[in-house]
């Protein structure tokens, strides 16, 4: 049985920050390898969404009626992290961490998991320490723990900078457990590179 991954998606989410994983996920990480997992979205209404880009995308799961069962949330960056309406996603965070789910947040979205302190304690990154910094405030205090990488992951943890989107695939997939550390590499080196290594 597929478990459920929820990608977040809020207004002007970047749409090419969830373009690799979801695929990734939902229709395995090689071709024809088993599907262990199904991606679902979600955001805090029903409402549709609009990305950076114009697509327009009809949530499946809002916070009334999101599914007990799944494993994990993908926060998709984007330019509203910082606003009122994302401030309702964070109990749904802290129930995640808290039940040992997958927590991943790109872009702003990492400032977001910044800003609300559940970055203190972990190894993370996210678009500069002074960025994060600057935006997360005064409930971010982990600094000790930022790393200057594309992305970083610390068990179910999982950031990344806006422009690590490859990165923050590999990473979640390795979280995740998708597939084989050669596959999951293979599959990262084809999408930065265009071929398969030898």
């Amino acid at each position: 049985m597929k478990q459920t991954i929820l990608l977040v998606l809020l207004n002007e989410f970047a749409d090419w920050e969830g373009a690799f994983i979801a695929p990734s996920l939902n229709q395995s990480v090689e071709p024809g390898t088993p599907m262990k997992y199904r991606v679902k979205t979600l955001s805090v209404t029903k409402d549709p969404v609009i990305s950076i880009g114009g697509m327009r995308v009809l949530p499946d799961y809002d916070l009334h009626s999101l599914p007990e069962d799944y494993v994990g949330l993908i926060l998709v960056g984007g330019m509203q992290w910082f606003s009122p309406e994302a401030e309702l996603l964070v109990p749904l965070v802290e129930q995640a961490i808290k039940e040992h789910k997958l927590v991943a947040g790109i872009c702003n979205a990492s400032v977001f998991l910044g800003k609300y302190g559940f970055l203190n304690k972990v190894k993370h990154t996210s678009n500069t320490l002074e960025y994060l910094k600057q935006f997360a405030g005064e409930k971010y205090h982990g600094e000790l723990h930022y790393i200057n990488k594309q992305a970083v992951r610390d068990g179910l943890i999982v950031t990344a900078n806006g422009s690590g989107y490859l990165e923050f695939c590999r990473e979640i997939l390795y979280a995740l457990e998708a597939d084989s550390d050669e596959k999951i590499e293979s599959n990262y080196l084809f999408m930065k590179n265009g071929y398969f290594p030898n």
